[in-house]
């Protein structure tokens, strides 16, 4: 175990899968980066903001394509405005330290959407593309359970705690990532959203849907892929292979 000049505690470099995994603790919280056996042209990664290793047919295969994966453990936060500051000192760590491409895949699976979209909403210059799968995008629909859903009462009191905000002051809240699409949609990020319409713990028409038709009527690159009848669980594909091809078509584009 050491230190390194910033401060950040390299845990273990080990192996994973067959691949190289580097662990440390920045800023008091656990990250890692596994590595492609050869890197792919402009060094791409893919930041999952919650999850890692959870459904990650995608993330198994760009590995195998060359990508590299990084995660940094803040799912206790909500993708509140300090978690977005603690994810940008990861991104300009991992970035100086490994020579990552300059904008991340950001995927954002359940929680881990108010994670990706806050944090493009703030630093759009630093995301390529976001990839959210049945995402949370507005609190109050989960954990809140304003809505259809029941919700989560122990991560509402959390989530509520770390936004700073009171129960009567969440029916006005207007800071989730649907209220955040202008940033976003300037930058010209692309969005990919996969979700079951059935979907009873995070709302797919109180979330996906929304995002996915505001989105689209301003003009903004996003395209749906959704899976009738299918609740919040299973994510992802099970053959990835459409959310690959989709995220092919933007890294050559910004890899040219």
């Amino acid at each position: 175990m050491n230190k390194n000049n910033n401060n950040t505690t390299v845990v273990t470099s080990t192996e994973w899968k067959g691949y190289i995994r580097h662990d440390f603790i920045f800023a008091s919280r656990e990250g890692l980066v596994v590595f492609p056996k050869k890197a792919a042209k402009c060094r791409p990664w893919v930041w999952r903001s919650e999850f890692f290793d959870a459904f990650a047919q995608a993330d198994m295969a760009l590995l195998e394509q060359g990508w590299a994966i990084a995660y940094y453990k803040l799912n206790d936060m909500y993708g509140c405005p300090a978690a977005v500051e603690l994810m940008n000192g990861f991104y300009t760590y991992v970035r100086s330290t490994y020579e990552l491409a300059a904008k991340a895949a950001l995927f954002g699976f359940s929680r881990g959407g108010l994670y990706a979209f806050n944090y493009a909403g703030s630093y759009p210059n630093h995301v390529m593309l976001m990839y959210l799968d049945a995402p949370v995008l507005d609190i109050r629909s989960w954990p809140g359970g304003k809505g259809v859903g029941n919700g989560a009462q122990a991560e509402w009191s959390q989530c509520l705690s770390v936004y700073g905000i009171t129960e009567e002051e969440s029916d006005k809240f207007q800071d989730s990532p649907l209220d955040r699409i202008e940033n976003v949609l300037q930058a010209n990020i692309p969005i990919l959203i996969v979700a079951g319409d059935a979907d009873e713990v995070v709302p797919f028409h109180e979330n996906a849907a929304i995002l996915e038709e505001r989105y689209r009527q301003r003009g903004g690159a996003i395209m749906m892929i959704v899976k009738p009848g299918i609740g919040h669980h299973p994510h992802s594909l099970e053959n990835p292979q459409p959310i690959l091809d989709w995220m092919h078509m933007y890294y050559e584009l910004y890899c040219r």
